[in-house]
């Protein structure tokens, strides 16, 4: 049986891979449509070609680029305004189209604190998406985007505080944040196993990234393979249910 199709959005090429590559590559096995949409940098630079191939790998088409600048690097998209600097309302309505247009039943993104490493350009990523995927169920919002569609649910990819495990001693050794979640707050722990060839040679195909000493695709490429494979292969989600109750209730 499939499972459901699937639109990641997510801030950066790599991030794709990093958090959700397990479960992209789970859904297409199953029969599913998987999409990502990338909200920086933009196409034509070396990083989207890069993506490109991860996502070709994950069997999830092509990049959905909405092409603004990385807060950190403005050559990641030459001209263009930061994401964060972008305005709201047209952040909001560029995923509004893709979600309408892909028509998923689950969307995927960053949970609150953008990650482990709360990343400004992860963060704001998640606000955007939480807002969008409700406002694309609305038909009287971003008409132009055309007919409403409305996901079942929005699933946040995030750390628990017993998960970080070997990871989390790699990441402060390079002066990185640990952001995590209480255990509670995770909906489902994710067994990508079975799809480890496919998450680990997507992140390799982040080639600039796994070239880097500090980044998590370098980090992760200088490590053992057993050790790597333990790290990368759980993938942890929070579940925000989007569609109406059936019945109205009378209580908070």
């Amino acid at each position: 049986m499939a499972l459901p199709d699937l639109l990641a959005v997510f801030a950066h090429p790599d991030d794709e891979a990093l958090v959700a590559g397990g479960v992209l590559a789970r859904h297409v096995a199953s029969g599913a449509r998987t999409g990502v949409v990338t909200t920086t940098w933009a196409a034509g630079t070396p990083r989207a070609g890069e993506l490109a191939d991860a996502v070709r790998i994950l069997g999830a088409g092509v990049p959905r680029l909405l092409g603004h600048a990385d807060a950190r690097i403005p050559e990641s998209a030459p001209g263009r305004a930061r994401l964060l600097d972008v305005p709201l309302d047209e952040a909001v309505g560029q995923i509004v189209r893709h979600i309408r247009e892909f028509r998923p039943e689950i969307v995927v993104t960053h949970d609150g604190y953008g990650q482990l490493t709360g990343h400004p350009d992860h963060v704001h990523t998640h606000r955007v998406t939480l807002l969008a995927a409700h406002a694309a169920g609305l038909r009287h919002l971003y008409a132009e985007t055309g007919e409403p569609w409305q996901p079942a649910a929005v699933w946040l990819a995030t750390h628990p505080e017993s998960g970080v495990g070997e990871l989390g001693p790699l990441l402060t050794r390079v002066g990185k944040k640990l952001l995590t979640v209480p255990d509670a707050h995770v909906d489902a722990a994710v067994d990508v196993g079975p799809w480890h060839d496919a998450k680990w040679a997507a992140i390799l195909a982040h080639r600039s990234e796994a070239a880097r000493e500090r980044s998590l695709p370098g980090i992760l490429s200088r490590l053992p393979a057993d050790v790597r494979r333990r790290i990368i292969s759980t993938e942890y989600f929070t579940r925000l249910d989007l569609r109406p109750r059936r019945a109205a209730t009378s209580a908070w």
